[in-house]
């Protein structure tokens, strides 16, 4: 797949005036009624069962879930579809199991999630609040080539190309490749995930000013592992991201250096604390037994963010 060259700033961040591309040939006039009412109020068209099942099966890490779990999941994923407008870039052919797709993945991080603010939702569709700073969807075909600059500590300024699988704006829309959504490697060991990662950058931003930089430390629940305060949680947590994140440096720099062994993870997740809290959630959803090993202090340090309460029924 040619890499398609764009620059991400010139990206619209909404678009109103789109239709979504889930729709199941409902009347536009109501799915634009339905997604202005409450949450609690809105009646998502219901996802076909041979499509969910064919979801399920093209993702193992999803099909292995509770069926309490696979339920909250498709319930989840149709208000996520209804909410949120798809964008299909460069000539893709878009359809409905390709949104599930996508919707599914994003989704699967709020099963047990607490609300932004960090208090327990009062609503399970609250939970959906974690992705309302933004509408649009941008899928493109393959990998694309952001044009990007930087200023060194001299002012000079650097013109530099990235290729991007994905991408998440503060406070706008999400670009990803479908090549990379539908070549999701699970069964590789450090198997990524673009859809996971993404959205997880999302969540890290809720914490952030706009304009400053996601730093891998979301916003956390009221009472996190046991501490008393925010104050206490957000230093509990960036204590414990901090020594995993520079022994994961490390690593890689022995294995790139030296020829000792290569850490299991992605290296790239050694970039920056945000890479290192988004590639390690791929990690955490996608091959759990083999994070907790690489990262034993980090498993319950997850768990206590992304599982901070009880599935409800």
């Amino acid at each position: 797949m040619p890499v398609d060259c764009i620059d991400i700033q010139c990206l619209p961040r909404e678009w109103p005036d789109a239709l979504p591309t889930w729709s199941y040939n409902t009347c536009a006039v109501i799915d634009l009624v339905n997604r202005w009412l409450p949450r609690r109020w809105r009646s998502p068209p219901p996802i076909p069962e041979p499509l969910w099942r064919q979801t399920l099966a093209a993702y193992p890490f999803l099909a292995r879930l509770e069926a309490a779990e696979r339920k909250r999941l498709r319930w989840l994923s149709s208000h996520f579809l209804l909410e949120k407008e798809f964008h299909p870039a460069n000539g893709l052919s878009f359809d409905d199991g390709m949104a599930l797709a996508i919707a599914v993945q994003a989704c699967l991080p709020l099963l047990y999630m607490h609300a932004p603010s960090g208090q327990p939702v009062r609503h399970p569709l609250r939970v959906l609040d974690w992705y309302d700073d933004f509408v649009g969807i941008v899928v493109q075909p393959g990998a694309v080539l952001a044009r990007r600059k930087s200023v060194d500590g001299a002012g000079v300024v650097h013109h530099y190309n990235e290729v991007l699988a994905g991408e998440a704006m503060d406070r706008g829309p999400i670009m990803l490749s479908w090549d990379a959504v539908q070549g999701t490697p699970e069964e590789t060991p450090g198997g990524s995930n673009v859809v996971i990662h993404e959205f997880v950058h999302k969540m890290d931003m809720r914490n952030s000013r706009y304009g400053d930089a996601p730093d891998g430390a979301p916003p956390l629940p009221d009472r996190f592992m046991g501490t008393h305060s925010r104050t206490e949680a957000g230093r509990l947590w960036r204590h414990t991201m901090e020594q995993a994140y520079e022994a994961f440096r490390e690593a890689v720099l022995l294995a790139e250096r030296f020829g000792g062994e290569k850490p299991w993870l992605d290296d790239y997740a050694a970039t920056h604390p945000a890479e290192f809290f988004a590639v390690t959630s791929e990690a955490y959803f996608l091959h759990r037994d083999q994070f907790a090993n690489a990262f034993p202090s980090l498993l319950p340090l997850y768990d206590g963010f992304f599982r901070p309460g009880t599935l409800e029924p």
